[in-house]
């Protein structure tokens, strides 16, 4: 059987779509349908139908892809040993899943190493999704993403940070002063972040705690946090603490602990689990991976006027 038969199957199964698949593998989308079509003879079986824009695999395609799958890898890595990726001729495109807070904290230290051995490379940053995070690493829609969230599915992961939580609001707050109740802070009103990705540990802690809270306002971008609160005498936010404590230097903030008991979660960086461009995807995984771990993040970039 022709390998190019087997390097179509996967990556149609991995894209669900015919035309994106022509793209990662840079053919046209007739030439996939024309492999998919001696394929689908050699098995005898459709191994895929459409529904609606999405190519969905059948019984036979679903079983026979990890096997699949990974002989594709092995002989791309094998292929890559013998021709040695050379990140400094690189130009590839490699797109990164972030929230606003990891663009802010992390994204110029990823960006400096990977400029440092790769000049020509690009970096696409996409905003940070968690429910669809799943689907984008296992279809390579994006190569890496650092969440705090858990991310479902055969996803290589490193954990990069370990982070706590506690609650900031405006030094002039009523609930600046002395310790903070469990009480107190289900009673005042509650700033979150849309795109927050460690919302739901939070969540889950108050259940624990048994309080839930209904937030009085939702904001679009952590930027926006530190003056909304220091504005605000009723208003307070569970933030990642050593973010809300860098803010605190430089705005009339305060940083109290939680009320309740909330385990620190984990911040890792997960890769996506398609086949193509192994190596070069090994390397970028190390090197955003050491880049993030020797990084401080640069979070008080959102400062306020120096005292």
């Amino acid at each position: 059987m022709d390998l190019n038969l087997i390097r179509v199957f996967v990556a149609v199964a991995e894209t669900r779509s015919l035309t994106t698949a022509a793209a990662r593998l840079y053919v046209t989308q007739p030439a996939v349908s024309q492999a998919l079509g001696r394929l689908r003879r050699e098995l005898d079986d459709p191994l895929f139908r459409r529904v609606g824009r999405v190519m969905v695999p059948t019984p036979l395609a679903e079983s026979v892809y990890p096997g699949f799958r990974e002989a594709v890898a092995a002989i791309d890595r094998t292929l890559d040993d013998v021709h040695r990726f050379d990140p400094a001729g690189s130009e590839r495109t490699f797109r990164l899943a972030l929230s606003e807070l990891g663009e802010i904290g992390w994204l110029p230290a990823i960006v400096r190493a990977v400029r440092a051995t790769a000049p020509a490379m690009r970096i696409e940053v996409v905003p940070m999704d968690v429910q669809e995070l799943p689907e984008w690493l296992a279809r390579g829609t994006v190569d890496l993403a650092v969440t705090p969230s858990p991310v479902s599915g055969p996803f290589e992961k490193v954990v990069l940070k370990t982070q706590g939580y506690g609650v900031v609001m405006a030094a002039t707050h009523p609930l600046a002063t002395g310790p903070l109740t469990l009480e107190g802070y289900a009673a005042a009103g509650h700033v979150v972040v849309a795109s927050d990705s460690g919302a739901h540990a939070i969540e889950q802690a108050q259940r624990r705690a048994g309080i839930a809270i209904e937030p009085r306002i939702a904001s679009n971008h952590v930027a926006a946090m530190p003056p909304l609160l220091s504005a605000s005498r009723d208003l307070i936010a569970t933030m990642p603490d050593t973010i809300a404590e860098g803010w605190a230097r430089t705005w009339p903030l305060v940083v109290r602990a939680l009320p309740f008991d909330m385990p620190a979660i984990d911040v890792s960086l997960y890769r996506r689990a398609t086949t193509q461009h192994t190596a070069a995807l090994d390397w970028l995984f190390e090197t955003v991976a050491r880049a993030i771990r020797g990084s401080s993040g640069q979070f008080q970039v959102i400062h306020g006027d120096a005292p």
